[in-house]
């Protein structure tokens, strides 16, 4: 019985003192990979992680319009909707009608707004508080999108739309039609710069540009060109003088770059 007791405890010992001398053999490995070059201690994902260079180029080109999209609008007054819906309606059929045989077809004519508004009047006692408003009528505005594709004929929709009963005006934008090639050009000059001002700074940094890692491009909009922000009777009687101007695109790529040390 005896002799079985001890045999069992030299054998477990033996079991114990294996385990042991593994855990060591496992430890010193790991230290001696995790301590390479000056015994840091830093992991090996941190230690090996790749050196890039980050930067963002930017690009633009320029173009003439070949379209403007104009806003337009009717707004009559009077002492009650019907009446001012009626005299709206008279002058906007009015207007659209001479658009389209001036050209404009039926896809680039959209209504873009109306509104039936009350008129008040805030009347004051004479102590100069105030009484209870009047309604005094009501105002109609019809607006409506025009996309005039000939430049050379917009004085002179704007004039005849005027003349017909237009008098209220949200702006003109000068824009292209298809702009693809513009922003394409526009690109090309954005990934040039990205491509310059990376092998600037591997060269002030005393490394070599490596490999292209990633490339990505910012969404823009092209520069605003000055719009017509209002409009009256007292435009010129033959045609609205027009300045087209040039529109710019704008392209902003970010560009990655690994280094090769």
């Amino acid at each position: 019985m005896l002799s079985t007791r001890i045999a069992r405890t030299a054998h477990v010992a033996a079991m114990a003192a294996a385990l042991a001398g593994a855990f060591a053999a496992t430890a010193l490995a790991d230290d001696s990979n995790g301590n390479k070059g000056g015994g840091n201690g830093r992991p090996d994902g941190v230690r090996g992680r790749q050196a890039l260079i980050k930067v963002s180029g930017e690009g633009r080109a320029t173009a003439a319009p070949d379209m403007a999209i104009v806003q337009l609008s009717v707004v009559k007054d009077a002492k009650t909707a019907r009446e001012a819906l009626d005299a709206n309606n008279k002058a906007m059929a009015e207007v659209l009608a001479a658009l389209k045989q001036g050209g404009i077809a039926e896809r680039d004519l959209q209504t873009s707004g109306f509104s039936i508004n009350p008129q008040y009047h805030y009347p004051q006692n004479n102590d100069g508080s105030n009484r209870p408003p009047e309604l005094i009528g009501y105002q109609v505005v019809n607006g409506v999108t025009v996309r005039v594709r000939e430049l050379s004929e917009l004085g002179e929709v704007l004039d005849k739309s005027v003349t017909l009963g237009v008098n209220q005006g949200g702006g003109i934008e000068f824009t292209r039609d298809k702009p693809d090639d513009v922003i394409t050009e526009a690109r090309k000059a954005a990934v040039a710069d990205a491509i310059v001002k990376a092998k600037v700074l591997a060269e002030a940094a005393g490394v070599s540009l490596g490999r292209l890692i990633e490339i990505s491009e910012q969404a823009s909009r092209p520069e605003p060109v000055p719009m017509v922000r209002s409009m009256a009777k007292e435009f010129a009687a033959d045609a609205v003088p027009i300045a087209t101007g040039e529109n710019t695109y704008n392209v902003t790529v970010n560009v990655t770059f690994a280094i090769d040390q």
